[in-house]
This record gives structure tokens, sequence and C-alpha cells, in this order.
């Protein structure tokens, strides 16, 4: 039997094999409805195929799957639902034309089919994560010698749930539901591998250096079971939750901007650990040469940080960055030194690394190495104690003092919180949570809080009132748009594509 993994990606005629039944499908009839409805409005024809992924929350593991460690994610119910129409081959205009049910914050888009058009990454607009999917799937198939005939113009109809900005993962979800519905539209279906790897780096044309997790989980996940992404190769490992705890979402109304901040912050964190690489294997006793031409990622020298470790009776590798990089800010000219080379020459083949070097005043590598290694430890972590014999109760408090941990590891050595998130975080410890931590990028989004069950609807409460009462008393968000900002989450469902 196949592996979860290498199956495509499953093609359904009715809802309910992913929505389930009761409210929840009934949700689920009515967008379909609506999407349709204005498809045809819009568009003058019906969709020949819809496809679905959803968002994820990741309970721990953050910003390790770029330096190709293992993540433990959750998909989530919020999803990103693309309707599309291959228009024929003898319409005269080869246009894609992008429309959202939300066409008051989302006007249309309108770009020419030509597979080889440029991202304009200083002009970014909301349709550009569908050009991201269709470019990557016109180089993903060129590749596998597929031929998917001339450029034809498509028409498309998106409607989002996921929270923008709320760290988790829309554009991902965008991403991933655009590039299967052109697929499905064009009559092919890779393997969910394949599709979760091809994914990752159509967003990379939109200036993100992405590791992987968010696209893997939204393509990959299965219903009531968190999964265990493995990287090199891409792999999907079933977690199964404790029943007696409950996720809580809630967002801490600081938008993160990702895409638009990644110099100074995401893309700069991706920069630093790579630096953090090359200095450590090259003062591990690797040439300078080689370090600077073969190191990418902090999984590459940690054998050797594994081995100096071993020097000394131990196996972490933090003990490699604690004796040989120092906690003080490098500079540029401080690697320089050590590598012997520029650092535009390291970063040269990579555009969005040298627009980081433009804005980077220093690098602080001793602390996200620390950083990375630790919190790869906290996800195997998690995984042995939930398959462990430990009781219900100390299983989960295990599990709220690792998520605990990796909020702190995230928030002082990793640097990507802020005082929103510094708040929430605060509250929902104080309020019963067993752990809670900033999840996703950071630097806005959502914090995740491991909540006992039977204490959630209170838990939720208690939050409305601390953190969202105050801001909606200000105007910064309305009431009836709570639900929106703060729910409990099972694990859902992954990628589906709907022929009806």
């Amino acid at each position: 039997m196949a592996k979860h993994e290498e199956l495509p990606v499953p093609v359904y005629s009715s809802l309910d094999s992913v929505f389930g039944d009761g409210s929840q499908l009934e949700e689920a009839r009515h967008r379909f409805i609506k999407i349709q409805s204005k498809f045809l409005e819009v568009f003058g024809h019906p969709p020949d195929v819809f496809a679905r992924s959803p968002g994820r929350v990741n309970l721990i593991g953050e910003h390790i799957d770029y330096e190709g460690y293992s993540v433990l994610p959750m998909a989530i119910r919020q999803d990103t639902i693309v309707a599309i129409r291959k228009r024929d081959a003898a319409e005269p205009e080869k246009l894609l034309r992008i429309a959202n049910l939300n066409d008051v914050k989302y006007p249309m888009c309108t770009y020419s089919a030509d597979a080889d058009q440029e991202v304009d990454l200083k002009n970014l607009k909301w349709g550009h994560y569908f050009i991201c999917g269709y470019k990557g799937f016109y180089e993903y198939a060129t590749s596998k010698g597929v031929n998917v005939g001339d450029a034809v113009g498509l028409d498309v109809m998106v409607d989002g749930t996921v929270p923008t900005g709320s760290g988790l993962s829309s554009s991902a979800a965008f991403v991933c539901s655009s590039t299967i519905a052109i697929m499905a539209a064009f009559g092919v279906n890779f393997p969910k591998k394949e599709i979760a790897q091809l994914t990752c780096e159509c967003e990379r044309h939109i200036g993100t250096q992405s590791g992987g997790m968010d696209q893997a989980i939204s393509v990959m996940a299965k219903n009531g079971f968190a999964e265990l992404i493995d990287f090199n190769p891409i792999r999907a490992t079933d977690v199964q939750l404790p029943s007696g705890g409950s996720f809580v979402i809630a967002h801490s109304l600081a938008e993160s901007q990702k895409a638009v901040t990644a110099a100074t912050n995401y893309n700069n964190r991706v920069v630093e650990c790579r630096l953090a690489s090359i200095v450590l294997g090259i003062k591990l006793g690797m040439n300078p040469q080689q370090a600077t031409s073969k190191v990418r990622t902090l999984s590459d020298v940690e054998g050797l940080c594994v081995s100096f470790a071993s020097s000394r009776d131990s196996s972490d590798p933090v003990l490699a960055v604690k004796e040989l990089l120092k906690e003080e800010p490098y500079t540029a000219e401080d690697i320089e030194q050590i590598t012997g080379q520029s650092l535009p020459s390291i970063f040269g083949d990579s555009s969005t690394s040298l627009d980081v070097l433009k804005a980077a005043k220093h690098y602080k590598l001793h602390q996200r190495a620390a950083h990375v290694y630790s919190e790869a430890k906290r996800v195997h972590a998690f995984q042995d104690t939930v398959s462990s014999n430990l009781s219900e109760e100390d299983m989960l408090k295990k599990l709220g003092d690792l998520m605990n941990e990796s909020h702190y590891s995230c928030s002082v050595l990793y640097e990507c919180s802020c005082p929103e998130l510094e708040e929430l975080v605060k509250i929902c410890r104080d309020n019963g949570a067993l752990g809670a931590r900033l999840t996703g990028a950071g630097w806005g989004g959502c914090a995740v809080a491991l909540v006992k069950e039977s204490i959630v609807p209170q838990f939720i409460l208690n939050l409305k009132d601390h953190f969202y009462q105050p801001r909606i008393d200000r105007g910064v968000i309305s009431k009836n748009d709570l639900g929106l900002y703060v729910f409990a989450s099972k694990p859902s469902s992954g990628a589906a594509i709907f022929k009806f």
C-alpha cells in the first residue's frame, strides 16, 4: 500500500468527505454555493473544478524547517478554496483573471497567461500568490515532461477563511490551493510529497525563503492527527494528540507581514542561521572555502557539533554553540575575517539574501544557532511524550512545558515575538493554559495555547475579557468578529479537489 505522502491529492464529488456532518458541513455547502454563484456572475460560466487547502497551526518547531529539521504542525479547519475554469484555446484573450469573493478588500487582478512572467516584488498584489502557483506548476510540469499544451486563459475565484497576517499560513493555503486547482484544470495530479515540495518552491517567487512546513501540512494533513513533518525527503508521520487537551488559537491582532518585512525579519534569520553554520563549520575544522560553498544549514554541521560535544561527555550540539560562537553580535567584517570571503560573494546566488545584507547592521549567530538546535530537540521530545506511557495529566503538563520553553527560545534567542504576543501568551498562562507560545513566523500573528478540554469555553471567555475587550473598546476590532480571532481547534484534513 502506498504511503500517505506518495498518494495524489484526493478528488471528491461530495463535501462530507472533508467537512464531515453537522454545522461545519452546512457552512461549507453555503460557501461553495456562494463561490459558484459569484463565479457565474463575474465570468459568465460555472467553474470546472474546486481545490481546497487548509491553514495550519504549528504546535512546536518554529523557524527550524528551513534548517532541515522536523516540525510538528496540525491543519486547522480555516482554509482557502479556489474555483477555476480553463478557457478554450480558441478564445482570443490569453489572460489569468483572478477574482475574490471579498472583492472590496481584494479587487480583481488580471495577468497575462505567460508562465515566464516575473513577480513584481516591489509592487505586491494579492493575486501574485496565484501567479506563484501558476509559475511553479508550469516549471514542474515541464521538468516532469508533462505536456500541458499552449498557454490558455484561466478564470479564477478565491475565498479564504484563514486570517491574513495571523501566522496560520494564509499564504501557503492560497499558494497550495491555487497550484492544485491549476493542476486539476489541466487534468494532472502529482503525489502529495511532490506537490508539497513544489508549492514550497512556488512561494519563493514572492520573495520568502520558506522552509516547507506550511505547504507540507496543508497538502498532507489527515483528519484527527497532527503530523511530524520531516524534510529531505518530505514525509509525514501521524501524531495522535491526547484527547483531554485542546489547542486554542488566539490572534495577537498585530499583523505579521512576512513577505513585506522579509529583509529585516524572516529572511534575516535565514541568513543569520547560514552564517552561524558556516562559522561553526570553520571553527570545527572545515576548510573556509569548503564551508562557504557547501554548508547551507545548521543541520549540515550538527554532526561536527555533536562530535565536539562528545569529547566533553555530552551529545548536545548547543555546547559547541556556547563555546565557539560569541554572544555579542558579529559585524560583517568579523565574519569576513573568519571566512576569508565577502558576504555578498557568499550569497551572490540569492537576491533576497543580498537584500538582507543591505539592511543588516550585525548578525546574532550564537542566539540563532542555540534556538535552532534546542528547538529541534523539543520537537522530538514532544512526539516522544505523546507516544509515552505517561498518565494523561502528566503528558499534558510535559507538552505544556515544552511549548513554554519553545516560546522563551523564540522570544529571547530568536527575537521573533512582539509586545502584543508577549501580552497574549502571559494572559493565556494566567488563565489556565498548560503551555502557550507564539506560532508561525512571529513578529505578530497568533499564539497557540494547550488547554484542558474541560475548561476551553471559560478559557476563551477569559481571553475575550482580558485581551480582546480593551481592543474592542478602542475600536481595533468589532465584537462580531471575535470568532475569527480566537477559537479552539482539533486537527483537520489536508488538501482536496472537488468535482461536482
